[in-house]
């Protein structure tokens, strides 16, 4: 049986596997590569920080996802097909990890925010 997302370490995996997935994706793996050309031993913190935010409410997130995504958006039009793929990869790799209401939470979470980022950014 798995366990529930506990602490910052679980954090750390889930994020860390999940863009693993990422960069290798087929549909939005470029993105990240190509196009953004993120520099990962700064992003992963970053996104560590902003689950560990959302999921504990540690309050150790300060950026705007957003504005990033809209900048991104100039470079390439990013579709609903990219943003369904981005949810699809953080459910696959949440419930490979996870059980529990805190997994569940995550899921929830990253659902709302692909739906704001879409309808801001796309307007689906």
């Amino acid at each position: 049986m798995k366990n529930d997302i506990e602490n910052f370490d679980d954090i750390k995996l889930l994020v860390n596997t999940f863009y693993e997935k990422v960069k290798q994706d087929e549909k939005i793996g470029f993105i990240f590569n190509d196009v953004a050309k993120v520099n990962w031993d700064m992003h992963l913190p970053k996104m560590y920080s902003f689950w560990e935010t959302l999921l504990f409410g540690a309050i150790s997130f300060k950026g705007n996802p957003m504005l990033k995504h809209m900048i991104l958006n100039n470079k390439i039009k990013l579709t609903n097909e990219h943003f369904s793929q981005w949810i699809f990869l953080w459910r696959q790799t949440t419930d490979e990890l996870f059980s529990g209401s805190l997994a569940e939470n995550a899921k929830n979470k990253a659902e709302a925010i692909k739906d704001l980022m879409a309808a801001k950014i796309i307007g689906v």
